[in-house]
């Protein structure tokens, strides 16, 4: 079995250390005996969302932002396909603007509208940890916020409901989005290697989705989980 990944804009969209993502869920992947090979793609590339069990996306200036819409908009029939087939998609930070209607920033900009959002940049910077539950892993996610944008008008469900710490924002209850395995959030972190129940989620779900009768080995994730409950419990004992 090989699992095909897809990193998309490694270059330009890694604010962060957000490339950890990939590297984490490589190494659990590779533990678990399955074959994985990274494609790192980037705007002088031609991309083939079709080729791919998993497309990974993460933070990056508002100029890269803009950049990179303007090399994905063609694709957008591609990755409506691939969305709806059932691609695993993990999509963080700002990236998640470019999939919804538009991005409101001093202009308006037509993002690829393939989920029913539109985002708004709000005057005051939402910085700070938090805390929430999401409907697909029995653990609280921990994440980070450093954001100007909003989504306004969302129909689909949530990825997170904060439940402590959201920033500047405390009347912002939920936030991101799943649509079949897309899953797009402004959290940041990088946020695999600091929830390991949702590492482990996205490397179960990715392995199972090609066979269902896999037998899983151990997950190898101590010090994970010892940074996890280190902060939780620090930060909810404030």
């Amino acid at each position: 079995m090989i699992i095909h990944i897809a990193h998309l804009y490694y270059d330009l969209m890694n604010l962060y250390g957000e490339s950890g993502n990939i590297k984490a869920l490589k190494k659990q992947l590779e533990e678990q005996g399955i074959k994985v090979k990274v494609d790192l793609l980037t705007i002088t590339d031609t991309l083939h969302f079709s080729n791919y069990d998993f497309v990974y996306m993460g933070m990056g200036t508002e100029e890269n932002q803009k950049l990179v819409l303007k090399h994905l908009l063609p694709y957008k029939k591609e990755i409506e396909k691939a969305i709806n087939s059932g691609v695993f998609f993990l999509i963080t930070g700002n990236a998640i603007e470019l999939f919804g209607k538009s991005i409101l920033t001093t202009k308006k900009m037509k993002a690829l509208g393939l989920l029913h959002f539109e985002s708004k940049q709000e005057t005051m910077r939402i910085v700070g940890e938090c805390i929430g539950n999401t409907a697909f892993i029995n653990k609280p996610i921990l994440g980070f916020q450093n954001r100007f944008g909003v989504m306004k008008n969302v129909k689909e469900n949530a990825f997170v409901t904060f439940t402590k710490g959201t920033g500047y924002a405390p009347k912002m209850s939920q936030e991101g989005i799943i649509k079949n395995h897309f899953y797009g959030t402004y959290l940041i972190g990088p946020i695999l290697i600091r929830n390991p129940e949702l590492l482990k989620y996205f490397v179960k779900q990715l392995i199972l989705g090609l066979d269902s009768n896999f037998k899983f080995k151990p997950f190898h994730l101590n010090l994970e989980n010892k940074a996890y409950l280190t902060f939780m419990e620090k930060y909810q004992a404030k």
